[in-house]
């Protein structure tokens, strides 16, 4: 199996666990939702900086410079930025969905 359709059923597989899991519409299956499909976007934007073996994310500094001589690293410092906003969405999003079940039970106590 090669890299391009491992990674194409990877994503697939996430994005189609993401929205099943959105559609449910229970907090905690949607943050899991949301993970899910952050994880499915972040692969997807790896797989568009061409992965390659052995092969540097950097022009090098000899010799001609080709398409196929490096990978791009750009969608690799998005993916890096990308995993820290989604950490923190996901930290906010279960803040959140604390202080509504708090707040719904104290509504249900008084």
């Amino acid at each position: 199996m090669t890299l391009e359709l491992m990674l194409a059923s990877a994503i697939a597989v996430l994005v189609a666990c993401a929205l099943y899991c959105l559609m449910r519409g229970r907090v905690f299956d949607m943050i899991v939702g949301i993970t899910l499909l952050s994880y499915g976007v972040n692969l997807f934007l790896f797989a568009m900086g061409r992965p390659a073996p052995d092969k540097p994310p950097i022009v090098p500094a000899y010799g001609a410079v080709t398409v196929t001589a490096h990978v791009d690293p750009l969608p690799q410092a998005l993916v890096l930025t990308a995993i820290v906003i989604g950490f923190a969405m996901t930290a906010l999003v279960v803040a959140l969905a604390i202080q509504r079940t708090h707040r719904g039970s104290d509504a249900a106590e008084g």
